[in-house]
Parts: C-alpha cells; sequence; structure tokens
C-alpha cells in the first residue's frame, strides 16, 4: 500500500520503518521546521520524508502550529493530486489531523488519526477549544487509534463514536532499548531508582520523592526536563529540588535533565526499578525492553503495559508510603527483580515490538482501502 504518514513534527520514524519493512510504500509528511533541509530525505529504511513550507522555517508549539496547518493542507493536497498519491492517510496529533482531513476529503482517500494526546476537555483558548476540534475530527476521520483503553474513554468521553475506536498499543525499539550495552556508572552499593519525564509535580515526582523517606538506602535519579545547564533556572526543578530539601532526601535525589534519545538505553541499564506514571507510558516500555522491573500507580495506561505481580508492582494512586514500601521490597529482594526483568523483558518484546504494531496498523489500512478519486482539471 501507499501509506502518507502526516505529522507535524516527524516522531513517526519507528511505525514508518516497520511498515516499510512489511513491503509498504511510506511517505512522511511533516512541516519545515530547518530552512536548510532538503524537501525530500529518504531513510535508510526507505521511507521518503517529505518537507512542507509552512509557517516560519523553526519548531512551533501545537498552538502556534494551528494557523499554518491550512496552508499545509493546500501543498499536501496538491502533490497528492498532482503525483503520488496514497491509498491511506495516517495524521499523528490533531493540528496534523486538521490538515491531513482537509487535503484528503476531495480525492476519496481515507484517513486515520492517532490523537497520542488529548487536551484539556473544556479548556478553552481564543477561538474553538483544542477538544472541540479533536472531537469534530474524531468524528470526520475513518478510523481513530488509540493506544490505550484509558485513552478510548477519554476520546469517548468528548464525543468520538466509540464505533469509529480501535485500539493498537504503542510499539518500542526492541534492537535500541535492550538490556545489553553500555550502563551509566552508578554506586553499585546504592540502590538506584529511576525516573524518566517532564519535571512537572503533577507527573507524579513530589510522590516518588516523599516516597524515598520509606526506601532509606536507595538513590533517585531523574531524567527529563531541561537540559543539565537550564535545570538551576527551571521552575520544576527549583520545586521538586525544594521537596527534597523538605523531606530530608536531598542527599539521595539527582537531577540529570534533559538527554539525547541515543543514551537512554544506558540510564535504564543503570537502574534497578523504574518508577513510572501514567503519563509517561513510553518511559515504561523503554524499560520493559531494557529488562528493568516497574513500580507505579494503578492508574490510566499503566494498568495496561504493566502486569501487577509479574512484570512490576503497582500500587494505589497518590500514596507515597505504599509507593516507598513497593519500592523497599523489590529493591531488597533480588529474586524478585530478576524474575520481574526476565518477565517484562518478554513483555516487551512479544506485545509491542513494531513489527507487530506494524502489523496491527496495516490491518487497519487493509480495511478502509478505496479507490482515490481521479480529480480532473476543468475545461
Amino acid at each position: 500500500m501507499h501509506i502518507a504518514m502526516i505529522s507535524e513534527n516527524a516522531d513517526v520514524a519507528d511505525l514508518s520503518a516497520a511498515l516499510a519493512e512489511l513491503g509498504h510504500d511510506v511517505r512522511i509528511y511533516t512541516r519545515r521546521e530547518d530552512p536548510d533541509v532538503a524537501e525530500v530525505v529518504v531513510t535508510p529504511s526507505g521511507v521518503h520524508v517529505v518537507h512542507i513550507a509552512a509557517g516560519p522555517p523553526r519548531p512551533l508549539p501545537s498552538d502556534l502550529v494551528l494557523p499554518h496547518m491550512g496552508e499545509f493542507a493546500r501543498i499536501l493536497g496538491e502533490q497528492w493530486r498532482d503525483g503520488w498519491q496514497p491509498d491511506v492517510a495516517h495524521a499523528h496529533f490533531w493540528t496534523s489531523g486538521l490538515a491531513a482531513v482537509t487535503a484528503a476529503r476531495q480525492l476519496n482517500i481515507p484517513v486515520v488519526q492517532s490523537f497520542h494526546e488529548l487536551g484539556e476537555f473544556g479548556e478553552v483558548a481564543d477561538g474553538p477549544s483544542r477538544s472541540g476540534y479533536e472531537r469534530a475530527l474524531g468524528r470526520a476521520v475513518d478510523r481513530v487509534v488509540a493506544q490505550t483503553q484509558e485513552e478510548v474513554r477519554g476520546l469517548v468521553r468528548i464525543g468520538v463514536p466509540r464505533s469509529s475506536l480501535i485500539v493498537v498499543p504503542a510499539g518500542v525499539d526492541s534492537e535500541t532499548f535492550t538490556p545489553d550495552g553500555p550502563a551509566v556508572q552508578r554506586d553499585p552499593e546504592r540502590p538506584r531508582i529511576l525516573s524518566v519525564g517532564k519535571l512537572v509535580e503533577r507527573k507524579g515526582f513530589g510522590d516518588v520523592i516523599q516516597a524515598m523517606r520509606y526506601v532509606p538506602d536507595a538513590e533517585v535519579v531523574v531524567v527529563g526536563g531541561p537540559p543539565a545547564e537550564r535545570l538551576p533556572g527551571d521552575p520544576g526543578a527549583r520545586l521538586l529540588q525544594s521537596m527534597a530539601e523538605q523531606f530530608k532526601v536531598a542527599d539521595r535525589f539527582r537531577l540529570v535533565g534533559a538527554v539525547p534519545h541515543r543514551e537512554l538505553p544506558s540510564w535504564y541499564r543503570s537502574a534497578d526499578v523504574l518508577i513510572a506514571t501514567p503519563w509517561e507510558e513510553q518511559a515504561a516500555l523503554e524499560a520493559m525492553a531494557c529488562g528493568v522491573p516497574i513500580v507505579g500507580p494503578a492508574a490510566g495506561s499503566l494498568t495496561e503495559t504493566v502486569v501487577d505481580g509479574l512484570t512490576g508492582d503497582l500500587v494505589p494512586e497518590r500514596d507515597p508510603r505504599a509507593l516507598g514500601g513497593a519500592l523497599r521490597r523489590l529493591v531488597n529482594d533480588k529474586v524478585r527483580r530478576f524474575t520481574y526483568a526476565t518477565a517484562a523483558l518478554d513483555r516487551a518484546r512479544q506485545a509491542y515490538s513494531w513489527k507487530r504494531v506494524a502489523a496491527q496498523v496495516g490491518s487497519v489500512y487493509a480495511s478502509l482501502r478505496r479507490t482515490p478519486a481521479v480529480v480532473e482539471d476543468p475545461v
């Protein structure tokens, strides 16, 4: 099949490469963010990345990308009408979905939508709310691919028909994220607990800090947020550091800051356990693929990713004492950690490989395939 991936940023490389390996002709259409990048770049897997000149050639947040999606859609439609035309278009994120629907409608090209994350229900900005756009988009496309049942519930809540929803989990690169390879140096006598994600207290980092009171011999390392040189001035980092001092765990609390994606596996390998949050499901998958057991709240997508008592332990949400107790038991039990790690690795490879995800998504595409319309030039 000819498959068009539309993304305001090009963060769909793994799925596109896996689809190409299955024999599909895949092109990624993304907004040009670098004035020096070529219009078309071919990846080693044979995927064509097409850069659309819509808006200023620099990275923009979603709310500033929206005004340029009309131009993005116009150029997209012209390219499809005059040249290579997809059998299906798969849009990622809501702004890209608006462009994909607009471009595909006149050409009778089916559209699949992946939101990845939803806006706050009822949030209001200048003009229509994001949730209003998401509701309209979810009703306009041919199929919506959700990654978890939690996301399905959110989509139904904003008014997307359940009949158009299908669940295909996120994938993980099990060739990059593997137990084998270098690990970041650590104190071998002190258990290391790792957390990965944005430095926002509501993401659960406050609970992590409080939980460390119940794991007296361990350290917690947080990877994420701004680069290390900007941590001292970051409000989130300052708040967490203040909390660590308040709860007297500052000597066992370390903020690393953002690290390049290629370095993440070495951080996972250095850990005895990962504390995960429902908002950072990808970190849980990556850690599992590196053979690291998970501890986290029994909430959201973690209840689908982590098998409680098999690949990790889930505890009541917003309960630092329960979280700390689960961490203490796990770091003190090498046999249990090994058992969890082995099961986590197997689950990541079997249930979340990109090959499996691509096959499932490809079946969705095949169910929608139809003959695109031929648009004739007016006489």
